[in-house]
C-alpha cells in the first residue's frame, strides 16, 4: 500500500528563493503558497492574467475577460475578445537576441545520430512547412493526421499545422489499420503526414503499409505527406515527400493565422471504457496556456533549461512535452528509439550527452531501469535539476529509486496526473512543499480539485472520486461532434461537477494519492477499495513482477476480488503456492474481508501502448462480456492468457 506518512524530498534554499513557483508568488503579491492556491480559484481572472504576463503569452489582441459562460459551465468560452496563435509565443524566442541562437529542438535517433534547430531556425522551418502545406491544399480548419516518431520533423509538422490554423489529429506510431481508420474517419481528416517507418532495436518497423491500407478506406484523405523513402510506386495525385513540401514552402514564410482562443488546434482520440474512441478537442487559448503554466509551476522550466521526456507524438504527452519546453524558451530533447537500446544505459546517456535539466519518465520505464540498475545508471545525471513521472501509478520503492539514482537523492521528483481530456495536471507537486513518495503535494493551481463521495460531498482521509467543481483552463471543449457523450462522461454523474473517473485520497495536509480508475473500483462486502491498493501490496512479494486486481460480481459479497499476477522470470517455473502466498499477504495487510477469492498466474497483463494495465479488458474477458474498444491494446496475446484462465473453470 502507498506509504502516505513519509517524504522523499523537502525544499532547499534554491527552491524557496528562486524556483518558478516562488517567482509567480512574488508576481501575484503573495508570500505563502497556500494563498496562491486559494487565489487561483477564488479570483481566476486575476490569477490567469498574471500567469499569462509572467509566461509571456503572445496575444495579437489581448482578451477583455477570463471566461464566458453563456453556454453553461460545461462549455466555457476562454479569454473572450482575445486573438492569438499559440506558436507565436514560441516564435518570440526566435526574435529575442538573447535566445535566437539557442537550441530549440534536438532529435536523437536510435542509431545515435543527432539533428537540431535553433529557435531562429525552428520559426523559419515551421513557417516554410506551413507554406508548403498550404501549397498542397491544406487550409484553416482542415484536420491533418500526424503519425511520426518523435523528433525535429514531428515538432516542425505539429507546429506548422497549428501555425496555419489547421487541426492536428495525432496518431500513435504503433497503431494498426483499424485504429488509424477509426480516428481519421471520425475526424474527417483531409491530409496525413506520416513516416514510412522507423527503427526499434536496430530493426526496421514498417508504418507505410498500415497507413496506405487505412487511407485506402478513407475517401476524405486527399494527400499523404511521407517522411522517408516510399516503397513501391507512389500515387502522384496523393503521395508527396515531406522534403518536397519543405521545398514548396521555401522562402514563403507563412504568417501565423490569427485564431480565437476557442479555435481548435488538436483533436486527439483516447479510448473510452466502452465504444469508439473519444475525440478530445483542445484549443489555442486553453491547452497551450495550461501547459505553459504547468511547466512553470510544477516543472520549474526556465528559459535556457534542457527538457527531455521521451513520449510518442500520438498521445497527449507528445504535444504536452513539446509545449512544456518551447513555450518556456527551453531546449526540447527528443528521442525516437527503444529506451533500452543498445542497453539500459540509454536514458542516462541521453541526460549526460545533452545536459538535461528536467527529465521525465513513465513508471514502466523506471521499473525497467531499476531492474537493471548497474547499467541504467552508467550515464552522468548530475545536470538534472528536477525529475517527472506520469502516465500511471508508481509504487513507492520505484519512486524512491528514481529520485535517488537519477536525482542523486537531492533533486525533486514531481508526480503528475491529469489526462488527455484536461491537458495537464489536476494533481502534481510544487517545489515549496515536501513531496511524499508516489503522491502529490497539491492540486494544480487554477483547478478546483476535490475528492467527493457519490453525493458530491467533500472527503478527507477516505477514498473518493477525483472531481473538479467548475470549468478550468485546459479542459476539453467537448468531444468532436459528440456533446452528449462528453456530458455523460464528465458532467452527469454528479450534476454540476466534473467527475474525472479516478479514485483519490486526500490527506489533511493537502497531499493526494491516486487509488486507480473509478470504473475499476472494487466493492467487496460493502467496502470500497481501489485496485492500486491491492496491487501495491501484491507486488511486495519477492516472486511477483506485476499484478492486476479486478472485481467480479458475487451473489454473497456483491463483488469478489480476483488477482492476476506475472511472476519474475527466475521464479516463473516454480510457482507452486503463489496463490496462497498472495491471499495470505493481502489478508494480512488489508484484512480478511479483502482476501482474494482467486489468484491466477499469467504470462503478461494487457496494457495500453503507454503501458497502463487495462483492467477493463481483464474483467471483460474473464467474465465473458464484450471487451469494447481494443485500439489502445498493445499486446493482444495477453488476452489469450486471460481466456485460458476463464476457460479452465478456475474462477
Amino acid at each position: 500500500m502507498t506509504d502516505t506518512s513519509s517524504t522523499t524530498w523537502s525544499p532547499g534554499t534554491r527552491e524557496l528563493e528562486s524556483s518558478g513557483i516562488v517567482q509567480l508568488m512574488r508576481a501575484l503579491g503573495v508570500t505563502r503558497y497556500e494563498d496562491l492556491l486559494a487565489l487561483s480559484t477564488a479570483d481566476p481572472a486575476r490569477y490567469w492574467d498574471v500567469v499569462m504576463r509572467f509566461c509571456d503569452i503572445a496575444w495579437r489582441t489581448p482578451p477583455t475577460g477570463y471566461m464566458d459562460l453563456t453556454r453553461g459551465p460545461e462549455f466555457p468560452s476562454w479569454f473572450p475578445g482575445g486573438k492569438l496563435n499559440w506558436v507565436e509565443t514560441v516564435f518570440a524566442y526566435s526574435r529575442n537576441p538573447a535566445s535566437t541562437a539557442r537550441l530549440a529542438v534536438v532529435g536523437e535517433r536510435e542509431d545515435g545520430s543527432v539533428s537540431s534547430l535553433t529557435y531562429a531556425q525552428l520559426e523559419r522551418a515551421v513557417r516554410e512547412f506551413a507554406g508548403g502545406l498550404a501549397a498542397i491544399g491544406v487550409a484553416r480548419g482542415d484536420r491533418v493526421g500526424l503519425l511520426m516518431e518523435n523528433g525535429v520533423e514531428a515538432t516542425v509538422s505539429l507546429m506548422a499545422i497549428a501555425c496555419m490554423g489547421a487541426i492536428v489529429v495525432p496518431l500513435f506510431s504503433g497503431f494498426g489499420v483499424d485504429a488509424i481508420v477509426a480516428r481519421l474517419s471520425a475526424g474527417e481528416t483531409r491530409v496525413v503526414i506520416a513516416s514510412t517507418g522507423f527503427s526499434r532495436r536496430a530493426r526496421r518497423v514498417d508504418v507505410q503499409g498500415a497507413v496506405r491500407d487505412a487511407c485506402a478506406k478513407l475517401p476524405t484523405v486527399k494527400r499523404i505527406v511521407w517522411k522517408g523513402e516510399v516503397a513501391g510506386a507512389p500515387d502522384p495525385a496523393r503521395d508527396i515527400a515531406w522534403d518536397e513540401v519543405v521545398e514548396l514552402g521555401a522562402g514563403k514564410l507563412m504568417e501565423p493565422e490569427v485564431m480565437s482562443p476557442d479555435d481548435a488546434f488538436m483533436v486527439i482520440y483516447t479510448s473510452g471504457t466502452t465504444g469508439r474512441p473519444k475525440g478530445v478537442v483542445h484549443s489555442h487559448g486553453s491547452f497551450p496556456l495550461k501547459i505553459a503554466h504547468d511547466a512553470l509551476v510544477h516543472f520549474d522550466v526556465q528559459p535556457g533549461d534542457v527538457f527531455c521526456w521521451p513520449a510518442d507524438m500520438g498521445w497527449i504527452a507528445g504535444s504536452l512535452v513539446l509545449c512544456c519546453a518551447l513555450l518556456r524558451g527551453a531546449t526540447l530533447v527528443c528521442y525516437d528509439g527503444a529506451p533500452d537500446f543498445p542497453d539500459w544505459s540509454r536514458m542516462s546517456r541521453i541526460v549526460e550527452r545533452h545536459k538535461v535539466t528536467q527529465f521525465g519518465s513513465a513508471p514502466t520505464l523506471i521499473r525497467g531501469m531499476a531492474g537493471n540498475e548497474a547499467i541504467a545508471t552508467q550515464g552522468d545525471t548530475s545536470s538534472v535539476r528536477l525529475l517527472i513521472t506520469a502516465g500511471e501509478g508508481i509504487a513507492p520503492e520505484h519512486f524512491i529509486w528514481f529520485q535517488r539514482h537519477f536525482g542523486r537523492g537531492t533533486q525533486p521528483l514531481v508526480n503528475y496526473t491529469g489526462g488527455t481530456e484536461v491537458s495537464g495536471a489536476l494533481l502534481s507537486s510544487v517545489l515549496v512543499r515536501p513531496i511524499p513518495p508516489s503522491g502529490f503535494n497539491t492540486a494544480s493551481p487554477g483547478v478546483a480539485v476535490d475528492v467527493v463521495d457519490a453525493s458530491g460531498n467533500s472527503l478527507t482521509g477516505a477514498v473518493g472520486e477525483l472531481a473538479i467543481r467548475g470549468p478550468f483552463v485546459g479542459m476539453t471543449q467537448s468531444f468532436w461532434h459528440d456533446d452528449e457523450r462528453y456530458l455523460d462522461t464528465y458532467w452527469r454523474t454528479i450534476p454540476g461537477i466534473w467527475v474525472h473517473g479516478d479514485l483519490a485520497m486526500r490527506r489533511a495536509d493537502g497531499c493526494y494519492f491516486m487509488m486507480g480508475r473509478s470504473d475499476d473500483t472494487l466493492k467487496v462486502a460493502g467496502k470500497r477499495l481501489g485496485p492500486a491498493e491491492v496491487e501495491e501490496i501484491v507486488v511486495e512479494l519477492p516472486q511477483v513482477a506485476e499484478a492486476a486486481a479486478i472485481g467480479v460480481d458475487d451473489a454473497d459479497k456483491g463483488q469478489k476480488l480476483v488477482v492476476f499476477v506475472v511472476l519474475k522470470p527466475e521464479v516463473a517455473g516454480a510457482a507452486d503456492g503463489i496463490a496462497q502466498s498472495v491471499m495470505a499477504h493481502v489478508d494480512k495487510r488489508l484484512g480478511r474481508p479483502f482476501r482474494p477469492s482467486a489468484v491466477h498466474q499469467v504470462g503478461q497483463l494487457p496494457k495500453t501502448r503507454s503501458s497502463k494495465i487495462m483492467r477493463r479488458l481483464i474483467r471483460s474477458v474473464y467474465c465473458g462480456t464484450p471487451p469494447g474498444d481494443l485500439s489502445s491494446l498493445d499486446n493482444p496475446a495477453a488476452l489469450d492468457d486471460i481466456r485460458s484462465v476463464a476457460a479452465s473453470g478456475k474462477v
